[in-house]
């Protein structure tokens, strides 16, 4: 970390007594600049930790920093730029999932959270890639309704005995959808000693020809503890500059070099030293909704212990 506007951020953030969360998926340098990395469940937890702050700048998504308010109504929750938004989470409105609900009324609710507050006060629980199995297990019913995420519900109903029913029918997200089973057999040409590890986002054929699924923190943790070199990672390309960062020595290669969010890439150092500065734009939920969702969000929680 070397340029003048890391320091300027650097500085700005403790004289506001601010907090920088960001996703693996942000590029090297605002990674440098957070004070917690992690993926969806890591960043809800340390959301759901912070005592001592005033502000927290969340460098992620719309749905994450929604989720840091839901946890925080009284402090302020800033995003870089709402024009951060997660295609897939706004696959889900409210709307379609009441109309699931009126139609399957004997099924429990599970909401990625992926996924826009106002559909999230509907749900019995929310979950995240790491923790989908085990919130699913912690529900009484047969019947569960998941979303948006068609490919982790999936990754869901091949472990457990319960019926899942995807709210919608094709949720997904347009970066792992970009990976092939084609890609995974010409990874293996390339990199025959490589384990291949990608995320449960991937579509089915993807994870069933991987070695590995797994969520980007799992990722991060299993290639830790490995005693293998080398690995392909079939997510989102900045999740190797993490890796990268926090475990020297591996070989690391990108399942698709073009795996790139672009909306996670629009929070760059110039906005995040504005937020700071104007401590704006503002993340900010109707009392209803935060409440109703927050309940959502603490089971999904106290289900992940």
């Amino acid at each position: 970390m070397s340029s003048s506007i890391q320091d300027e951020i650097l500085k700005l953030k403790e004289e506001k007594n601010a907090i920088i969360l960001a996703h693996n998926y942000q590029p090297k340098e605002v990674q440098e600049i957070a004070d917690f990395l992690g993926d969806s469940l890591e960043l809800c937890i340390k959301a759901s930790e912070i005592d001592d702050k005033d502000m927290v700048v969340f460098c992620g998504v719309d749905f994450m920093a929604e989720t840091a308010y839901i946890l925080n109504p009284d402090k302020k929750i800033v995003i870089p730029t709402m024009e951060a938004e997660c295609p897939m989470a706004h696959m889900l409105p409210e709307e379609v999932l009441l109309e699931a609900k009126k139609e399957h009324p004997d099924a429990g609710v599970i909401l990625y959270v992926n996924s826009i507050a106002e559909a999230k006060q509907h749900a019995d629980t929310l979950c995240t890639s790491a923790n989908a199995v085990k919130v699913t297990e912690s529900l009484p019913h047969d019947k569960i309704l998941f979303g948006p995420d068609k490919n982790l519900g999936n990754h869901v109903a091949e472990q457990i005995d319960k019926e899942i029913i995807h709210v919608p029918k094709d949720g997904h997200c347009y970066v792992h959808r970009l990976f092939h089973i084609e890609d995974v057999n010409l990874k293996r040409e390339q990199y025959p000693n490589a384990e291949i590890i990608c995320h449960p986002e991937c579509d089915m054929k993807v994870q069933n020809a991987c070695d590995k699924v797994m969520s980007t923190g799992g990722m991060l943790r299993y290639i830790a503890q490995s005693d293998k070199e080398e690995f392909v990672i079939g997510t989102e390309i900045d999740m190797i500059t993490r890796i990268n960062s926090e475990v020297p020595g591996k070989k690391l290669y990108p399942l698709l070099e073009g795996a790139i969010c672009k909306t996670m890439k629009l929070h760059t150092l110039e906005k995040i030293r504005d937020a700071l500065v104007n401590e704006a734009p503002e993340v900010v939920l109707p009392k209803e909704v935060a409440d109703n969702s927050r309940k959502a969000v603490e089971h999904m929680l106290n289900a992940s212990k």
